[in-house]
């Protein structure tokens, strides 16, 4: 991974982040799920109705998804994984207010 103990541990708490983001993200779906708002993503909209129940189908995506997170941590792709985290975290930040503006 890197040489430098301090990069090392701040790559690390990337993928700590990630993975927390990946929860978040879990959880905001299954709100929206909940709600009866429709998946935007194609990919996991194939795997709600193809696994045996949409939950597990938005794990098994998710655990996918903490797989290229690792995949990423272990080749040294510390700036993807912080563009995607970026990402993530502006995903859930509009998942939430998508979630506290719906009308009831």
């Amino acid at each position: 991974m890197t040489d430098n103990p301090t990069r090392a541990r701040a790559f690390t708490s990337s993928l700590v982040l990630f993975a927390y983001l990946q929860l978040l993200d879990l959880l905001t779906t299954v709100g929206f799920l909940v709600h009866g708002v429709k998946e935007g993503n194609p990919v996991v909209q194939y795997a709600l109705m193809a696994a045996p129940t949409p939950f597990l189908g938005l794990v098994m995506v998710k655990i996918a998804a903490l797989g290229i997170g690792i995949f990423c941590w272990r080749l040294g792709r510390w700036q993807l994984l912080q563009r995607i985290n970026i990402l993530f975290a502006s995903l859930v930040s509009w998942n939430l207010w998508a979630l506290i503006i719906a009308p009831v």
